[in-house]
Formats: C-alpha cells, structure tokens, sequence
C-alpha cells in the first residue's frame, strides 16, 4: 500500500432507477432512492478514492458507517457520491461522504475502511467456513 494522502477524493455517479429505489408507499410516484443504496454508492466512492493507492493484491472492505438521509432524490434523476479522506492510520481510513442530486445535498457522513490483503482476507475466510 502506498501512502493515501488526507484530501483524496473519490466519486461515484448514479442515475436512480426502480433498481435502486424504494417500493414500499404503494405509488410509482413516491419511489425514491433507497438508504442502503445510497450507503452503498457512498463506500464506492470511498473504495474509488483510495483504490489508486492500494497494491494488486490489495482492496478495501468497509468497517463502519455513520449515515444521515437529508432528503428523497425520485426516480429519473442524477446522483453524485463523494468521499475525501480525513484520516489514515495504518490499515484504516476514514471518510466524509455525501451525496447530492440535482438540486440538494441528500446524505452525508463519515465512513471507515480497513485496506485488506486479499489472499489473506480469503485464507480467514475460508479457515471460519471450515471452523
């Protein structure tokens, strides 16, 4: 792993489509972006920011997630996720997210990623099947 420098940046563009949205009020009129994929699209951009910086047998898994859901984004339109990095020590980064459509700022907060050695996450993995 390289050194990842406070103040990188990652993006994530979404489109939001029924895939990604809410189904539960009954209305086609009232399906917006979900919570869980907006967190979703957030750790992207975290991984996209850091990404760059890792070896080849390096990725990153998300550790910890402090969300808040400002506002609804409907159906048909455009998201942009961000994360810049606070702060590196060791293996963990952490994060300010956001994310923002068309008009506003719709979520925001922090995120923790932890840069993983893959051979090794899947040796873990595969000793805790066994287990």
């Amino acid at each position: 792993m390289n050194a990842i420098p406070v103040g990188t940046v990652g993006h994530h563009p979404l489109l939001v489509t029924p895939e990604v949205a809410i189904d539960f009020l009954g209305s086609d009129e009232a399906r917006v972006l979900s919570t869980p994929h907006m967190i979703a699209y957030m750790e992207w951009a975290a991984r996209n920011a850091i990404k760059p910086f890792l070896d080849q047998n390096e990725d990153s898994v998300g550790a910890t997630v402090n969300i808040r859901h400002l506002a609804a984004t409907p159906v048909g339109m455009s998201v942009r996720f961000t994360a810049t990095v606070l702060e590196v020590v060791d293996r963990r980064v952490v994060f300010r997210v956001e994310a923002r459509d068309e008009k506003e700022l719709v979520g925001e907060g922090t995120h923790e990623r932890f840069v993983v050695n893959i051979p090794k996450f899947i040796a873990r993995l595969a000793g805790k099947r066994t287990a």
